[in-house]
């Protein structure tokens, strides 16, 4: 019994010990298998980190190779150019093939019904009884389809016959437009071989907005002039900005930020490729010149190059000049340019100009100008544009959104009943402040009337714009820019307007008036004179009192430089009053009329401590002004949820005509839920003198509601 229980214990134990082991082998197994699942997840992620890295490297040399593909391009501007085929008058003739009369399904007759499918074939011909019955109820189909298919046979030829009447009128409006067009051109041909400057302008500025050699990025902006007797063009040319030169040089990707990160360009050499190009665009708009002259027109070019920019004296938008150039044809063709050196051909080949630091918009002093001939310049129209205001309503609003499409948008003219108000349909590609546009178009003499701004604005919000724009032959006054300012509303007076065609390759001109500015419409503007902005007037404020000297001189003046604690933006205007009405519209001075008629007071550039300064000649005022009333708002477009809580600390400075500081003035400070305020007025008194007297009152409906207390309508 002991022997049969020790080897019972024993099997027990062995037993155990297999199911031990085997539990063993089981673990190494799983933890065997989950070794070799983390080795796959792990050479998983490596391979999906190395490809996206392969992916972000791949990317970011492609960025760096279309940097140095731009760059080559830009170091390779004039050889291409001069590859491209030159402009010929040949280009501006039309051919007189016109597309064939195609009538599609029209051309096919109607096939008429086959007998042989209705009848019964027998063999004994034509049956009795059933079959006859059968036989005549084919006939009798046969017959309906047949006089069916005649019918439809006889409205084809109907339809056809009209159709090609429709089509031959067609054909021949078209073929009479073309005539008339190269019968244009012929006579323009004529023209040219005569020395007419009309026609030398329009064909060379043609060919300069057609040329293939210009790329397309680059801008077209031209104004020119032609001086027959010394058969010479004279022409101010728009010059790529200093963005033109990649400020990258390459980008690599850094792995351990997970980042693209670009090297900039040195300076120097993007300074230099910056200079090279503005001289190859120089040099290419010569060339493109010369090459089109077929007709002997020109024996020698005036070329300035500018670029439209902040003036970095003034800090307004100025054409700044950087290059300038007097090219002779016999010297110029004895160029080969393909193989010059842009800047030692401008500068020494031609003893051209050119800017030392144009990415600084160092200037330099442009030759000849087309407003020096007074003949033919474009940009300013001529007896050759069309008059805007004889145009038909229809063809000059079809003008318009020619303008619009110019620009880069969509632009379609609306119907003339149920347009809502509208006049061109527009719509602005550009993301983010792209959008719809309504434009509404008034052929105007006089001054378009607020309400008229006013309906605008009511059309916007019911269309659902992004914006909308007003454009007119005459001018918009203080109560029109007042409604609008803030809003999303656009205001293009005739001469903006005129300048815009221009800039633009249209024509236009606004009544008899060779500068597009006939018809007594001047154009708006939008800063201070430049004969205002010299630093020893330009600075601000009006003190307490200002008395005015006997008989003072017409140079005489004191400038008011207003300054302000907080961050808000305002626009600071000046109302010339008669009690609490001001004299006219036109002695609102503020951001949109920067001066007054007599000049006396204007706006100015403001220097020192100050945000916003005001030029006054207190003698040079109306006799009929007693009051000059100083305010300021709240710029709704930089700070639209602002008030004037935070506008302390204001005060104004009464300054002579050398910048002296005479005084200085109290103003009250702004309140919450107030977005226009009173700042102060000088008030004439009995001897003539001008005292000034704090203001205080605030507005809450901003410089709309304020002007209407002085009488300027605006809506």
């Amino acid at each position: 019994m002991i022997g049969v229980w020790a080897e019972a214990q024993r099997q027990r134990q062995r037993q155990q010990e297999a199911q031990e082991r085997a539990r063993i082998q089981r673990q190494r197994d799983l933890d065997r298998q989950q070794r070799a699942q983390e080795r796959e997840v792990a050479r998983t992620q490596r391979e999906q980190q190395a490809a996206y890295r392969r992916h972000r490297e791949a990317d970011a040399r492609a960025r760096t190779e279309e940097l140095d593909a731009r760059v080559d391009a830009l170091g390779n501007l004039l050889a291409a150019g001069c590859r491209a085929p030159s402009f010929t008058v040949s280009a501006l003739t039309r051919s007189e093939r016109i597309e064939p009369f195609s009538p599609g399904p029209l051309a096919h007759p109607v096939p008429l019904p086959d007998p042989g499918l209705y009848q019964q074939q027998q063999q004994s011909g034509w049956a009795f009884g059933a079959n006859r019955r059968a036989q005549d109820e084919a006939r009798a189909r046969y017959e309906s389809d047949w006089y069916a298919a005649q019918t439809a046979e006889t409205q084809r030829q109907h339809q056809l016959a009209a159709y090609q009447r429709q089509y031959d009128q067609w054909a021949e409006t078209q073929l009479t437009e073309i005539r008339r067009h190269n019968a244009g051109v012929a006579e323009m041909t004529a023209e040219l071989r005569d020395g007419e400057p009309d026609a030398v302008v329009e064909y060379f500025s043609a060919a300069l907005y057609a040329s293939t050699a210009w790329p397309e990025e680059l801008p077209r902006q031209l104004s020119a002039a032609y001086d027959p007797a010394a058969r010479q063009l004279v022409i101010d040319w728009e010059l790529p900005g200093y963005d033109i030169v990649p400020e990258a040089k390459s980008v690599r990707y850094m792995p351990t930020a997970d980042e693209d990160r670009e090297t900039a360009r040195p300076v120097a050499q993007r300074r230099s490729l910056y200079r090279d190009v503005i001289a190859q665009c120089a040099l290419l708009v010569l060339r493109e010149l010369f090459a089109a002259d077929g007709f002997g027109a020109l024996e020698s070019v005036a070329l300035n190059g500018f670029v439209d920019d902040h003036d970095p004296v003034t800090g307004r938008r100025a054409q700044i000049f950087l290059t300038t150039v007097m090219a002779q044809r016999p010297a110029f063709d004895q160029l080969r340019l393909e193989q010059v050196q842009a800047v030692d051909c401008l500068v020494d080949g031609l003893r051209g100009q050119l800017s030392a630091r144009p990415d600084q918009r160092t200037a330099v002093r442009p030759g000849r100008r087309p407003d020096d001939v007074g003949e033919g310049v474009v940009s300013h129209g001529g007896e050759g544009d069309p008059d805007l205001f004889e145009m038909d309503p229809i063809a000059f609003e079809s003008l318009v959104a020619e303008l619009f499409r110019a620009m880069g948008m969509r632009a379609v003219t609306t119907q003339r009943s149920n347009d809502g108000g509208v006049d061109v349909d527009a719509m602005d590609p550009t993301p983010i402040r792209g959008g719809k546009i309504v434009v509404q178009v008034k052929r105007y003499r006089n001054t378009v009337p607020p309400t008229a701004v006013r309906d605008l604005y009511g059309t916007v919000q019911d269309a659902g714009a992004n914006k909308g724009v007003l454009v007119t032959t005459s001018r918009f006054g203080p109560g029109s820019h007042a409604f609008a300012h803030g809003k999303p509303l656009e205001l293009v007076s005739g001469g903006e307007l005129v300048d815009l065609l221009h800039r633009h390759g249209l024509r236009g001109r606004l009544g008899g008036g060779g500068s597009g500015g006939g018809g007594g419409v001047p154009a708006q503007r939008t800063g201070p004179d430049a004969a205002d902005t010299d630093a020893s007037t330009d600075t601000a404020p009006a003190s307490a009192t200002a008395t005015s000297p006997e008989p003072a001189p017409s140079s005489a003046h004191h400038v008011l430089g207003m300054s302000w604690s907080g961050e808000v933006a305002l626009d600071v205007c000046a109302l010339v009053c008669q009690g609490q009405r001001v004299l006219s519209e036109d002695h609102f001075v503020f951001f949109n009329n920067p001066r007054c008629p007599e000049g006396a007071v204007r706006a100015a550039a403001a220097a020192g401590p100050d945000k916003a300064a005001l030029r006054v000649a207190f003698d040079a005022l109306p006799s009929g002004a007693d009051r000059l009333v100083l305010a300021a708002a709240v710029d709704p477009v930089a700070h639209p949820e602002a008030d004037l809580s935070g506008f302390t600390d204001a005060r104004i400075r009464l300054l002579d005509s050398s910048g002296a500081e005479l005084d200085r003035l109290p103003v009250s400070d702004g309140r919450a839920g107030e977005t226009a305020l009173v700042l102060g007025s000088f008030r004439r008194r009995a001897g003539g003198d001008w005292k000034f007297v704090m203001g205080g009152k605030g507005y809450p409906g901003g410089l709309e509601s304020l002007v209407q207390e002085y009488g300027i309508e605006v809506a």
